[in-house]
């Protein structure tokens, strides 16, 4: 499986994947990476801040701009080369994110896209916004020999 090549993009397409936000997502992230900031594992301690709650670690949410990117635009065999980030709003337990990219720069030449990042909640508020640049999958030769 293979993902569209920089001849298949064009400026415009857009891709989303939305995923709701569990307690286990943020154990399992904190165990994964070792990020126990007690804003995302202690409700006590949450209670206290400015978001008056638990909240999802920033990153989590970005995971799925990088799964919109490597599974659907461009696709399968797409490099991710950076990725630039304002976080927003934050995101809390139960809340569904909504991660989307748009093609807004394309060079032939270096077979690099520029994406507009954004993730959303359920209310359609902006939680995260950025840009992606990403080498998408190359051309397969259709000459076999």
């Amino acid at each position: 499986m293979r993902g569209k090549s920089i001849n298949e993009l064009g400026i415009g397409q857009r891709a989303e994947f939305s995923k709701t936000i569990s307690e286990s997502d943020i154990y399992s992230y904190a165990g994964i990476t070792g990020d126990f900031n007690p804003v995302h594992v202690n409700q006590v301690y949450a209670e206290n801040t400015i978001f008056k709650s638990r909240i999802a670690h920033g990153l989590l949410s970005v995971g799925l701009i990088s799964a919109v990117a490597a599974n659907v635009l461009p696709g399968p065999g797409t490099i991710y080369l950076k990725q630039e980030l304002s976080f927003i709003a934050p995101v809390y337990i139960g809340d569904t994110v909504t991660a989307c990219v748009e093609v807004i720069n394309i060079d032939i030449t270096k077979n690099r896209v520029l994406l507009k990042t954004t993730c959303k909640n359920q209310k359609n508020k902006i939680l995260i916004e950025g840009q992606a640049l990403v080498s998408p999958p190359k051309e397969l030769d259709s000459d076999p020999g």
